[in-house]
């Protein structure tokens, strides 16, 4: 598998497009949904030959890129790309998701169609960068690359309210890239290094005191793109005002950009400090759930609430990553993608009766499962997927995740477990005001269900949701080996900090009082 071809391809027909002439709506289509369809082949191959027992890249790409001066001697920055057992779900997310947002575009966007393809198509080459780099550089490079056309798609093609949200995107995001653009020239500088893998030992070498400001820079960043709270305001806006093709690709993947490097660089390359803000990370995530929650039972307008959801869906993923245990990390992973299918679909529906009825309040519908059986179905399996159902994808990421962690913090994990019942409550009242009940307003009468294009959109990633829900093995499997790898660094550090407090212990205190009282909670 050529990492290079999957990476650059949408690229390739961006640059395509760009040579049609204005007029040509029809082959300006089929160009972004062809060359999205390819890739979403390559990464299904990807993800069925991937051997997900070895903790090593596979399907390394690498090639000599420039030179940095560095602290000692020069900087060589590789274009160096891999997938391992952290990346490899969301790459396959990713790919697949793509065709299905192009196809979903066709009826929304009716205004410079060129130009909105070509901004979707330059966005998946960065996010799949963003997932395969294994240069520290090169992953910033492609993170920034990821971010630019996603504001070109909310200010020109998004809601009355766009100027304001874009803004408020651009002032949060470029925040969070300034701060992790200090933390990468921060550790190349220190370590004279900027390949991923050496750096995940080189970091460790670092004074405890730079390696945790190194640390915060990185988690402060990706907390912003997560995002975490107190960092959240920016995401009901942008999810409002955006089209709905943006807003399937902001939920299903660039949200994961965040968790991804909270998992990756925060995690994998500085356990020990990653085990010194772990109380707090896990905090931010219980609350989060919860605030969430409280968040989406205030909305009115269905789309927001889905907006606001995604706070609490991601909390989970957040207190997985730092109970810094196997089942967390294990259930975080998963559950990066289990949120992108179930909010992909609560988005594609939502904006599927929005174009019907032009409208998201949802005291303007009600009933609507009888004229629209099919839509209340998909709708319907949507919700219960995002409520965590067994037998769908959501529940086995969060059973998980609480399983991990209540190894680490039961207040926490308790906390979390409310937040399930909260989220229960505001999707099923949700799904009541807008499915059932009596017809009361007399536009709904007449809504055409679901067409065949539209079902098309939605089979398969209600496919997925089963299939996660039924058979999870076949993608746990697949993350084993770079999880077993990453725990094995949480495990080092957290045994040298516990030698460490040992030894550092006052002369009449026992060595395992004193490591007792620094065991992770």
């Amino acid at each position: 598998m050529n990492l290079i071809l999957l990476t650059f391809l949408p690229l390739a027909g961006a640059v395509l497009l760009l040579l049609t002439p204005a007029g040509s709506v029809k082959v300006q289509r089929t160009i972004a949904l062809v060359t999205t369809s390819a890739v979403a082949v390559l990464g299904v191959m990807l993800f069925g030959n991937f051997d997900g027992i070895s903790a090593t890249a596979q399907y390394l790409s690498e090639a000599p890129w420039f030179q940095l001066a560095g602290k000692e001697q020069p900087i060589d920055v590789w274009f160096r790309l891999g997938v391992d057992g952290i990346s490899i779900l969301l790459v396959s997310l990713t790919a697949i998701l793509m065709p299905l947002v192009v196809l979903s575009a066709q009826v929304h966007i009716d205004k410079r169609v060129k130009e909105f393809f070509f901004w979707l198509l330059l966005m998946e080459t960065g996010m799949l960068g963003v997932f395969l780099a294994l240069d520290l550089i090169l992953f910033y490079f492609f993170w920034e690359l990821s971010l630019i056309p996603l504001y070109f798609i909310l200010g020109i093609w998004g809601g009355e309210r766009r100027l304001y949200a874009t803004m408020k995107f651009f002032l949060y995001t470029v925040a969070g890239s300034l701060l992790m653009m200090l933390g990468v020239i921060w550790l190349t500088y220190q370590t004279g290094e900027s390949d991923v893998r050496a750096l995940m030992t080189l970091a460790s070498g670092i004074e405890p005191t730079v390696q945790l400001w190194i640390f915060a820079s990185f988690a402060i960043g990706f907390a912003i793109k997560v995002p975490v709270l107190p960092f959240h305001t920016w995401l009901a806006d942008a999810h409002t005002e955006a089209p709905t093709s943006g807003s399937v690709v902001l939920a299903g993947v660039l949200l994961k950009m965040g968790t991804y490097g909270l998992l990756r660089f925060g995690v994998g390359m500085f356990p020990a400090a990653a085990l010194e803000a772990a109380p707090l990370f896990m905090g931010l995530g219980a609350v989060g759930i919860c605030y969430g929650a409280f968040l989406a039972m205030a909305q009115t307008d269905i789309k927001r609430l889905v907006a606001c959801s995604s706070v609490s869906h991601l909390g989970f993923v957040v207190m997985g990553i730092f109970a810094l245990t196997e089942a967390g990390l294990v259930g975080s992973v998963l559950q990066m993608v289990n949120h992108g299918l179930s909010t992909g679909l609560l988005f594609l529906l939502v904006g599927m009766i929005y174009e019907r009825r032009h409208t998201r309040e949802l005291s303007q519908y009600g009933g609507i499962a009888r004229v629209m059986p099919l839509f209340a179905f998909f709708f319907v399996v949507s919700v219960l997927a995002s409520m965590g159902l067994p037998g769908l994808n959501g529940f086995v990421g969060e059973y998980l995740i609480l399983l991990g962690s209540f190894q680490a913090s039961p207040l926490w994990a308790t906390v979390g477990v409310s937040g399930i019942v909260f989220g229960a409550v505001y999707l099923l009242m949700a799904t009541r005001k807008l499915l059932f009940g009596a017809l009361t307003v007399e536009a709904n009468e007449n809504l055409k269900d679901l067409d065949f294009r539209e079902t098309f959109i939605l089979v398969p990633l209600v496919g997925l949701c089963l299939w996660i829900g039924v058979a999870p093995n076949s993608f746990i499997h697949k993350t084993s080996g770079s999880i077993d790898a990453v725990m094995l660094r949480i495990e080092t550090a957290r045994d040298m900090r516990t030698t460490s407090s040992a030894f550092n212990a006052p002369p009449d205190a026992p060595a395992t009082v004193a490591a007792s009282h620094h065991e992770q909670p």
